[in-house]
């Protein structure tokens, strides 16, 4: 019967745990989210996003540094980096409608002719 060698086993198990903890950190990597809201009549869309946001991260400073952007006309809400667990957090806010992750999407053409 083949023996592995003792530093084989040993750089095998460290790849494999560095490997897990990598996974286990990008998980918690914030992403960029768009939240749709429902904001309360007489009520600016961005103070009230900021309001909401700032629930989950703790402070109004902390939510402003992570809007990117503030939607306020064909639909009410914003976009920003979040963990998954904020995400979890602010889907049961008041007021908000829909979290989702911000994908972007690439066309991809075979057919032009030039």
């Amino acid at each position: 019967m083949k023996r592995f060698p003792v530093a084989f086993v040993v750089a095998s198990i460290l790849f494999f745990l560095s490997a897990s903890l990598s996974i286990s950190v990008a998980s918690e990597e914030a992403t960029v989210y768009i939240a749709y809201l429902e904001c309360p009549e007489g009520v600016k869309p961005e103070a009230f996003s900021i309001r909401t946001l700032a629930v989950v991260l703790g402070s109004e400073e902390r939510a402003k540094d992570a809007v990117i952007h503030h939607y306020t006309h064909a639909a009410r809400g914003f976009a920003a980096k979040l963990t998954a667990q904020q995400v979890e957090e602010l889907r049961k806010q008041p007021g908000v409608l829909l979290v989702l992750p911000d994908i972007i999407y690439h066309l991809h053409r075979t057919d032009v002719h030039v």
